[in-house]
């Protein structure tokens, strides 16, 4: 089973939280990539109740550098959904890593390390393509 294209919205950027931080060298490689394909190729991984970023921490980086108002996001009931799992990347230092402890950390003022949540998604995201020129605006006209 896929995500369906109509379960992509594009989310106020402001709204976003992140659990992660990043390597700044991925977000910069990225970041060309992106202004070369004039638009976002994959959607973010976030849960529908907080605003807490699952996957795509990166986009969210490239999306404020710049300066969007909005991303293309999935948006999910985290903590119920069957479809996605949490565990700990093998060099996180962590032995166990919960759903709870990644909407806890989002909701906090702090981050966890980079490459410390692994999730993992049953359902393969959708390839799209969102123009950057539509992201820079707050709604659709």
């Amino acid at each position: 089973m896929e995500w369906k294209e109509d379960e992509i919205q594009l989310v106020p950027l402001a709204w976003l939280k992140t659990h992660e931080a990043i390597k700044p060298r991925n977000k910069d490689k990225l970041f060309e990539m992106t202004q070369r394909w004039n638009g976002y190729t994959k959607p973010l991984l976030v849960d529908k109740r907080t605003g807490v970023i699952l996957d795509g921490h990166h986009r969210y980086h490239v999306g404020v550098d710049l300066g969007l108002m909005r991303v293309p996001a999935v948006c999910v009931d985290y903590l119920t959904d069957d479809r996605i799992t949490v565990t700990a990347w093998p060099a996180s230092g962590r032995e166990t890593l919960t759903k709870s402890e990644v909407i806890e950390m989002g909701l906090s003022d702090e981050v966890f390390p980079p490459k410390t949540s692994r999730h993992a998604i049953t359902d393969d995201m959708p390839p799209i393509h969102v123009p950057l020129d539509r992201l820079m605006l707050l709604q659709d006209d």
